[in-house]
């Protein structure tokens, strides 16, 4: 067994889990419920992580996280609307100057 992600975001955990699930890579998450003992343990210890229950699937998996990371950092980016050249918070939609939709495009 090896830890392969740990993140203080229970959800991240979830979306790791469900990703590593979608490909068939076999694994569990570790300390799910231990959020209950905040201040009876080290805050190192109650941190949700994912778990491979076979090392051999490791490179296979880390690649899958990484990807999973860099989508998301493109995601959470400030984009430029190209009709007034305003730039917007990533969780816009919508220009709040002009009103277009985003149209893909990154700061």
């Amino acid at each position: 067994m090896e830890k392969i992600y740990w993140h203080n975001d229970r959800f991240m955990i979830y979306q790791v889990k469900q990703l590593l699930d979608d490909h068939q890579i076999p694994n569990f998450i570790k300390n799910e419920f231990a959020i209950g003992a905040t201040g009876e343990l080290s805050p190192m210890d109650i941190m949700p992580e994912v778990w491979l229950t076979d090392s051999e699937w490791r490179p296979k998996a880390k690649k899958l996280i990484a990807e999973f990371d860099q989508r998301r950092a493109i995601i959470a980016s400030p984009w430029k609307c190209v009709k007034c050249g305003e730039t917007n918070e990533a969780n816009f939609g919508l220009c709040w100057q002009c009103g277009s939709h985003n149209n893909g495009e990154l700061t």
